[in-house]
């Protein structure tokens, strides 16, 4: 049963990654063709080079993780225990938004975020914001842009470890005494953690990746590592050090994930696991 899904895998990521190493590891260019060199001094350059664009990659994703979880666990917490047998239409409207393309929702937030939208604009007219005051072409519209597009990934784990929790483990709380603080810190948290944990896994990865947010919000000093890529293929035609790049990123990223599961151990990585699968 397993089978139509590893072929998938198969065709779709494990031969892709493998070529991509391999082109990692030529050199050549577009006229004269590439060949299989073994050149591993594409890393280091291609690490030397853009290192501050890597660097801020990870940094841009790690506080737009933040942000998210910092956002979407009352979110998930209200729907959870508050929402009663609506839960389902909070969850609709939740991610309603996110039926539209992800590159239309991030121009959208450029016209808000720009300086005379609808949110600056009335507040520069005012007097309460200076008039060189600006948030577009800032490393603060880049996260949160990042923060906005994918809050999803960290709302949905959260709710679904949120929702596997039996309230009789709160009132047993209670029972014992428990405030509301000592319950939702000893009981609720605790169990959550999973869904918090799986939640840092979806989100992290892609929004370290992300290269939209940082063309569109951003400025020539707000470039994350996956423009340098697309530059480095599109523009520049040097495949193996954006290979090189790719590669790396994604190296790092994984060695994250699998910095969690070991925090967790076996039985939490299969919890997270489980909850990120909304089993």
């Amino acid at each position: 049963m397993i089978l139509p899904g590893g072929l998938w895998l198969a065709a779709f990521f494990v031969v892709p990654m493998a070529l991509m190493v391999s082109l990692s590891l030529q050199t050549g260019n577009l006229v004269d063709g590439f060949r299989q060199t073994f050149h591993w001094q594409n890393y280091t350059y291609a690490l030397d080079t853009y290192r501050d664009a890597f660097l801020r990659s990870l940094w841009y994703g790690l506080l737009a993780t933040a942000a998210c979880a910092a956002l979407s666990y009352p979110a998930a917490y209200w729907i959870a225990f508050r929402a009663g047998r609506h839960k389902s239409t909070y969850l609709v409207l939740l991610l309603l938004p996110y039926f539209v393309s992800y590159v239309l929702r991030t121009v959208s937030w450029k016209l808000v975020l720009t300086d005379n939208g609808p949110l600056l604009g009335p507040l520069r007219d005012h007097g309460i914001l200076p008039q060189d005051f600006h948030v577009l072409d800032t490393g603060f519209a880049v996260v949160s842009g990042l923060t906005y597009n994918f809050l999803p990934f960290m709302v949905l784990p959260i709710y679904v470890a949120l929702e596997r929790i039996d309230p009789r483990l709160v009132e047993a709380a209670h029972d014992l005494y428990a405030s509301r603080a000592q319950a939702f810190a000893r009981v609720v948290l605790p169990l959550s953690l999973p869904g918090v944990l799986a939640g840092v896994i979806m989100t992290f990865a892609p929004a370290s990746a992300d290269y939209v947010n940082a063309e569109v919000l951003g400025g020539p000093r707000d470039t994350m590592v996956g423009n340098v890529i697309q530059a480095e293929y599109f523009d520049n035609g040097a495949y193996p050090v954006a290979s090189a790049l790719s590669f790396a990123l994604m190296a790092v990223l994984l060695l994250g994930v699998f910095a969690y599961a070991r925090a967790l151990g076996a039985r939490g990585a299969r919890s997270v696991l489980d909850v990120a699968a909304g089993r």
